[in-house]
């Protein structure tokens, strides 16, 4: 099979080597508009869930991601002057550069080849597979914006991906309030130099601090002003040009048409809040490799890979969104104890959450720990109470 990718990220490159390393016969060229080595971003994260699927799938380059990787095992909040730490599950940190070096790696040694300075735009003739995995603004999903039925919806806040010379020893949250509303920001380690780290407000606290106005070096001195006791006197590094956004969530109501599939960001995105981006990037490329294998029609491997992996993303999405939500009314839980209100970060994916007093939430969930018949009586209230709210709004509206 000649397979042409279009897209050197995460997905791109595992699929191609997955595909490789299943048959060598395959024909396989991975395109990529950017030069080798040029990447946007900083460090990415994964759980142990991740690593293990790597292993599975190709122990290679699982054994080489987890060499290039820190770990940590600890969740620490810093509200105002207090702390709260939470011991939760393993996680890892690696590079962006380092990870897609590893994986390019692999891929060549594989017998993929690899094309940079090479935009595609609009599929090219004589592949029997044309996969998408050229990001949010995907070009070849653009020339079938109909068929596909991309639908982007935009975050209220605003951020920005940072680094940091601080290598943070935990998954570290720091909210600091200023005389314009919350800012906050996430800093996990990514090596032994470096810590990623993402900023966060309010539309308002934007303005009003003045980000809106000021230029980088004047935003990441302020940023470091606010943010000194967690930066330990470390600086912000910005990539020259780094933007404020506001998140969008890309959804789209078909994945493929004809030859041509999407993959990783070009078909989805989710909040970055659950650190969940590179995850569901790799296991599209999981879920397509073995799609690709089972079925011996194109149509049929295609339909298989779209119809699992939208079943596979349903709770993800939800708890992207619920993420989201929880910091853009962050006010609701800021003024909580900072153990109660980290409990309650670490919740923040509950469908029941938004709908129920925070303290009352904090008694439900502490008490649910202990007994399943609360456990499951809040599964079971958290998707009623959502849609009768729901109902109620709009009720209202008629």
């Amino acid at each position: 099979m000649k397979v042409v990718c279009v897209g050197g990220g995460p997905a791109g490159l595992y699929l191609a080597i997955l595909l490789k390393q299943r048959d060598p016969a395959h024909h396989i060229t991975v395109h990529e508009r950017n030069p080798e080595g040029s990447t946007y971003g900083w460090g990415v994260t994964y759980w142990r869930g991740l690593l293990d699927k790597l292993r599975e799938h190709d122990p290679a380059s699982a054994r080489a991601i987890e060499e290039h990787s820190v770990r940590w095992s600890d969740g620490v909040a810093h509200v105002g002057d207090l702390t709260a730490c939470h011991h939760g599950d393993e996680g890892f940190g690696i590079g962006r550069h380092r990870l897609l070096d590893l994986l390019a790696d692999r891929a060549r040694t594989l017998g993929v080849r690899l094309e940079y300075d090479s935009e595609i735009t609009e599929p090219p003739a004589g592949a029997d597979l044309i996969v998408a995995a050229d990001g949010v603004h995907s070009a070849l999903r653009g020339r079938h914006a109909g068929h596909f039925g991309t639908r982007i919806t935009s975050g209220r806040n605003h951020y920005i991906w940072l680094g940091t010379t601080k290598v943070f020893d935990a998954f570290t949250f720091a909210f600091t309030e200023t005389a314009h509303g919350w800012i906050w920001a996430y800093g996990y380690g990514y090596s032994g130099e470096h810590s990623t780290c993402v900023v966060e407000c309010s539309p308002e606290t934007f303005t009003g601090l003045g980000l809106d106005r000021a230029d980088e070096g004047e935003q990441l001195a302020l940023l470091q002003k606010l943010f000194a006791d967690v930066l330990d006197g470390h600086p912000l590094i910005g990539r020259g040009g780094a933007t404020w956004l506001s998140f969008r969530t890309l959804t789209n109501s078909a994945w493929h048409h004809g030859n041509l599939v999407l993959l990783g960001d070009a078909a989805h995105t989710t909040h970055y809040s659950i650190g969940a981006g590179t995850t569901l990037a790799l296991e599209d490329a999981m879920c397509l490799a073995g799609a690709l294998h089972e079925h011996a029609g194109l149509p049929d491997a295609l339909a298989a890979y779209e119809r699992r992996r939208r079943a596979e993303l349903l709770s993800v999405q939800s708890a992207a969104r619920y993420s989201a939500q929880w910091y853009e009314n962050l006010p609701r839980y800021i003024h909580l104890p900072p153990h109660r209100m980290f409990a309650l970060l670490g919740q923040r994916h509950s469908p029941l959450l938004p709908y129920v007093p925070p303290q009352l939430y904090y008694g439900l969930d502490k008490a649910a720990g202990q007994l399943e018949v609360l456990r499951r009586f809040k599964r079971w209230l958290g998707p009623r109470a959502a849609r009768a709210l729901h109902a109620r709004s709009a009720a209202h509206r008629g």
